[in-house]
C-alpha cells in the first residue's frame, strides 16, 4: 500500500489518541448520493469490514470517499428539446429563455435518479510521530479533503508546510549548477516556466537534464516548476513548485524488502503501510533538509525542525 501523491501538512496537534479517530471520523461517514443528489463524501474504511481509521503501530490510514453523478450533457439536451418541443406544440408559441431554464431543472430532477454514480478513494496517512499528514492527491481535492479533516476532528491543528527555500528556486538552482543535493539524484523529466505575462512553458520528458542544455531556458527567466528526482535510490518521485510530491514510485530494492512472505492479506497490507511510512517519512524529512530547513508562517525555524534535519543528514 502506497500513496501516489503526497500534498504534505504539518501536524501540529490531533487533538485525541489515534484509537479515538473512529468514533470521530464516524460523524462524517460515506453514505452514497440518494436520488436527487448529485453527489455525495465521507469517510470509507481502508480495508473491508474494518475501522475508518486503520492504524498501525502510531501509524494511521483513512480513506476519503467522493461519489459523483453522471449526467451527460447530451443526454439532457436531447431530453430538453423533445420536452420543449411537446410545450411548443401544446401552446403555440416557442419556449422563453426563462421557461426553457425551468424546463432544464425540471428534467434533470427527473433523470438524476436513473443517473450513474462513479466514486473515487482517497487516502490520508496521519504520521503523529513525525507530525506529518498526507493526502494522496493533487490540487482541489486536496482542500475538500482538508475541510472534512477539520470538520470531523474538532481538535486538529495542521498548517501548510512551508521551508526557507521555495522548491521552485532550490529545482532551478539544482539544475542550473547540475548539482542536486545529498542523497538525491535528478531524472529524465521537468517542467521549466516562464514567470513573466506570457507564462511560456517547456517540458523535457525521457531527456537528459544537464546544464548545458537547459542553459538559454534559465537564462532567460525560466524557472523549474516540477522535477523528477530519486531519492536513496529508494524511491522516485516529482517534487512540484508546491512542495507536494507526485508519482511516487517505490523503487526495486523497496520491493524486495516488502515480497510476500507467505503472510495473510491483512498482515501484508500493514507490513507494506508500515514501511511506506517509514520511507515516506524519511523523504520529506530529507527534502525539507534539501529546502534549507522548516519555517513558520512568521519565518522562523519551526522547533521540531532540528531533530527532522538531523534525522535527513
Amino acid at each position: 500500500m502506497w500513496l501516489k501523491n503526497a500534498t504534505v501538512l504539518r501536524l501540529v496537534s490531533l487533538g485525541l489518541r489515534v484509537h479515538g479517530l473512529d468514533d470521530a471520523l464516524a460523524k462524517q461517514a460515506f453514505t452514497p448520493c440518494g436520488s436527487s443528489d448529485f453527489t455525495s463524501s465521507g469517510w470509507v474504511a481502508p480495508r473491508t469490514d474494518g475501522p475508518l481509521a486503520h492504524v498501525v503501530g502510531e501509524q494511521v490510514l483513512l480513506t476519503y470517499c467522493i461519489e459523483k453523478k453522471v449526467l451527460p450533457g447530451a443526454v439532457v439536451k436531447d431530453a430538453l428539446a423533445a420536452r420543449a418541443a411537446e410545450i411548443e406544440a401544446r401552446q403555440g408559441y416557442k419556449v422563453g429563455r426563462k421557461q426553457m431554464k425551468e424546463l432544464k431543472e425540471e428534467v434533470t430532477r427527473e433523470l438524476l435518479p436513473k443517473a450513474f454514480a462513479t466514486r473515487s478513494k482517497t487516502a490520508v496517512w496521519i504520521d503523529p510521530v513525525n507530525k506529518l499528514i498526507c493526502i494522496d492527491a493533487i490540487g482541489s481535492k486536496v482542500d475538500l479533503i482538508v475541510s472534512a479533516l477539520f470538520r470531523s476532528i474538532d481538535r486538529l491543528e495542521a498548517t501548510q508546510l512551508h521551508c526557507h527555500v521555495s522548491p521552485a528556486a532550490a529545482m532551478t538552482d539544482w539544475l542550473a549548477s547540475d548539482d542536486a543535493p545529498a542523497g538525491f539524484t535528478v531524472d529524465q523529466d521537468a517542467e521549466l516556466k516562464d514567470s513573466g505575462e506570457g507564462k511560456s512553458t517547456v517540458k523535457f520528458a525521457n531527456h537528459s537534464l544537464d546544464a548545458a542544455d537547459l542553459g538559454h531556458h534559465l537564462a532567460g527567466g525560466k524557472r523549474c516548476t516540477q522535477l523528477a528526482m530519486t531519492w536513496e535510490d529508494r524511491v522516485s518521485f516529482v517534487l512540484t513548485s508546491a512542495l507536494a510530491v507526485k508519482k511516487v514510485k517505490a523503487l526495486d530494492v523497496i520491493k524486495d524488502e516488502s515480497k510476500d512472505n507467505g503472510e495473510d492479506a491483512d498482515a501484508r497490507f500493514n507490513a507494506d503501510f508500515a514501511l511506506m511510512a517509514g520511507e515516506l517519512s524519511k523523504l520529506i524529512a530529507a527534502l525539507i533538509y534539501a529546502l534549507g530547513g522548516e519555517r513558520a508562517a512568521n519565518g522562523k525555524r519551526q522547533e521540531h525542525d532540528e531533530e527532522a534535519l538531523l534525522a535527513a543528514a
